[in-house]
């Protein structure tokens, strides 16, 4: 076995052992990143990768040890680092170095993990299919024609294809999750504030929310330990101290009862989803696992809610690229104002433009009341809803996506088609629940589905316990794409 295939917990026995080194491990993805055809990175440094490769070994050497130390990761690019690039997918941010890291980049800095570069990604982290980012698509490692899922689609692909063991997203409507169901790798978002937005570029303030990205369930809870925390610096992080996600692991489900929302499995779930995700619900039960017909009558609404909400965020958030302070400026204008334009013009990409004209107009005098505050009151009634389902059962399970991943370009002259593939993973973001998807089986093309899991507020080791328990008896979380890298 290759040393890119081997599981997180077989290479930390090596560095531990000294029979591999950090740098060694390091060169080794550094070289698959190099001969990808993926476009899965936006910015690689190996300077800069191996000097940290050469600490995690003085470190090893020195007799510290540590779930992370000198394993290589990759970051979303829309945590920004010193040292490489902090793009968020956007000509706006092309050349934009940060003077200081994210929080995230912080504490698995600590931790010893070791960074292989930025991954790609929609354009300031809108869109659902990975297609939007100024650097070009990511494409499938199950098949290149496809899209990736978005828009942690960068890091979801780079995990698939052995680029890197490990990877950091961001979820601000399903984008953790999306396209971890369609690269079939393992993703979690935590529940609201549990990761610091400390360094996370903006999207939509009250929704984006770190996550973590690997092949399984245990090797997430890893990553995702390390992430989280309190941190000061971000007014929105909860005051919880850091946790062991993986403690309950192991947990047997007998008696889990897992409910299962008739909105999540209509006519708008294709067959070829459905048929992995009932084989995979009846492996829970013959686990000792019940599942439970329920109800979240809203469903329907979250796409409206979210894309009044989320733009409205957007359109405040990014107010601040304007080319003055940094980040891309027009070579041409007349004044200041023509500046502001021709900058916001050239910069931003088409999506983003689209999110931000819709925002601007829900936030604009005579619009606030009928679009943005009605949205804001059937996100509470969303919310609502999952309380009133999750008293009665221990977690809700059903699709990530209506459909396997799609073909690069298929709905690129109906941008409306990519917002209705988040139907079930926004209900969870307006609520601010904590998600999860883990690969389940194959559909049309031989592309991977993913099967989501929602549990309560604060309840992250409890899904993590349940998609582990689900790959001791399987192996989908262990199959890999025909060898495209």
């Amino acid at each position: 076995m290759s040393l890119h295939t081997r599981p997180v917990g077989e290479l930390r026995e090596k560095l531990d052992s000294g029979a591999l080194s950090a740098v060694e491990l390091a060169q080794s993805f550094l070289a698959r990143i190099e001969s990808s055809t993926l476009n899965a990175f936006i910015d690689v440094r190996p300077d800069l990768t191996l000097a940290q490769a050469g600490a995690a070994d003085a470190r090893l050497a020195a007799g510290e040890r540590g779930p992370l130390l000198g394993i290589p990761i990759a970051h979303k690019d829309i945590f920004v680092t010193r040292g490489w690039r902090s793009t968020a997918g956007s000509r706006m941010l092309a050349d934009y170095v940060s003077p200081f890291d994210a929080s995230v980049v912080t504490r698995l800095q600590a931790a010893g993990a070791v960074c292989l570069g930025k991954t790609n990604c929609d354009e300031f982290a809108m869109g659902s299919a990975n297609e939007n980012s100024y650097f070009g698509p990511v494409r499938n490692p199950w098949d290149p024609k496809a899209i990736p899922g978005g828009s942690s689609g960068g890091s979801a692909a780079a995990v698939a294809a052995d680029l890197a063991p490990l990877a950091t997203g961001t979820d601000t409507g399903g984008s953790v999750r999306q396209p971890a169901s369609m690269c079939g790798i393992t993703g979690i978002k935590p529940t609201y504030g549990r990761v610091s937005r400390f360094g996370m570029i903006a999207f939509a303030s009250s929704l984006d929310q770190g996550g973590a990205m690997g092949r399984s369930a245990s090797e997430c809870a890893l990553l995702l330990s390390a992430m989280s925390g309190f941190d000061e610096r971000d007014s929105t992080s909860i005051q919880k101290p850091p946790e062991d996600f993986g403690r309950e692991l192991d947990r047997p489900l007998a008696g889990l009862r897992i409910g299962l929302p008739r909105e999540f499995f209509g006519d708008g779930l294709a067959a070829d989803v459905r048929a992995p995700i009932d084989a995979a619900l009846a492996e829970l039960r013959a686990q000792g696992a019940v599942t439970v017909d329920v109800s979240l009558p809203r469903t329907a609404l979250a796409i409206p809610a979210y894309y009044v909400i989320a733009p409205a965020e957007a359109s405040s958030n990014l107010s601040r690229f304007d080319g003055v302070r940094y980040g891309h400026r027009a070579s041409h204008y007349t004044d200041l104002a023509d500046m502001y334009a021709r900058t916001r013009a050239e910069g931003f990409g088409p999506e983003v433009k689209r999110r931000i004209l819709v925002g601007a107009y829900v936030l604009s005098h005579g619009y606030y009341d009928a679009y943005y505050l009605q949205a804001q009151k059937l996100r509470r009634l969303i919310a609502d809803d999952f309380s009133t389902v999750l008293d009665s059962v221990d977690v809700i399970a059903g699709p990530v996506s209506p459909t396997v991943a799609w073909n690069l370009g298929e709905h690129s002259d109906d941008p409306v088609r990519d917002y209705l593939a988040d139907i079930f993973t926004l209900p969870a973001s307006l609520a601010g629940l904590p998600g999860l998807s883990m690969p389940v089986g194959l559909g049309a093309g031989g592309r991977p589905v993913g099967m989501q899991l929602i549990g309560r507020v604060f309840d992250e080791a409890r899904l993590l316990n349940i998609a582990h328990r689900y790959q001791q008896a399987t192996d989908w979380h262990t199959r890999r794409p025909g060898g495209a890298s």
